[in-house]
């Protein structure tokens, strides 16, 4: 299994960005995916969670409302919408992929792709 996160970059405070997912996962639509960031000088955050089939999401308080987990399953393709983006946000972009649900943390996930780094900064 191989996920190759894209997407980063650097934009304004209150901009947006999309990240995509790329997973070489046969049936993956029946695996949980999560996005996870890492600022530097902090530990991993899990941040938008997305459930086998779609049909539960959970986010983290610190994105709720300003980002959006989904999935393309025809395309084997995840994506985080990020909007309203802050300075804070600034991190690199990790996604994974589980077996579990509810799967809230990093030890839920068994597979992770590189990651993508997003710059907020003005």
């Amino acid at each position: 299994v191989q996920l190759q996160a894209s997407g980063g970059g650097l934009v304004q405070p209150g901009g947006s960005l999309r990240l995509s997912c790329a997973v070489t996962q046969s049936r993956y639509n029946y695996y949980s995916i999560a996005w996870f960031r890492q600022a530097p000088g902090k530990e991993r955050e899990g941040i938008s969670f997305l459930s086998p089939l779609g049909s539960s999401t959970h986010y983290a308080d610190s994105v709720k409302g300003r980002f959006t987990i989904s999935r393309d399953s025809a395309k084997n393709l995840a994506y985080l919408q990020m909007n309203s983006l802050k300075p804070e946000d600034t991190a690199a972009y990790y996604c994974a992929l589980g077996t579990k649900w509810p799967a809230y943390d990093s030890v839920d996930y068994d597979h992770w792709g590189r990651g993508t780094l997003v710059t907020v900064s003005s």
